[in-house]
């Protein structure tokens, strides 16, 4: 019993140290940004798909499909990446400006 209480504090020390995750800002549908997904990853074509609303319930291009890359272009409109669609480039310039574009006003 004394060694718990003797190493309770350290274990405060440790968890408050402990990194925690970053919060992610929801999009404006509501839906929040995938904090660790990996760009061209699943969660995050999906994600980018429901912030522009570019399929319609499924029922639109294949997720980094040259279709759904335009797709994608014309709804950022003039703020679009000037890289190659679809390329690791592009990904991150989309994923930068999504990320700061879609915070919710307050």
């Amino acid at each position: 019993m004394h060694r718990l209480v003797a190493s309770l504090p350290l274990a405060l020390l440790l968890a408050a140290c402990s990194p925690s995750p970053a919060p992610s800002s929801p999009d404006a549908a509501g839906q929040a940004a995938p904090a660790n997904a990996a760009l061209g990853s699943p969660e995050w074509y999906a994600w980018v798909d429901h912030s522009l609303r570019i399929g319609d319930d499924g029922h639109g291009p294949s997720h980094g499909s040259e279709a759904w890359n335009r797709a994608v272009q014309a709804k950022l409109g003039q703020e679009a990446p000037q890289s190659k669609p679809g390329s690791p480039e592009w990904q991150q310039s989309v994923d930068a400006l999504l990320r700061t574009r879609l915070r919710p006003s307050s």
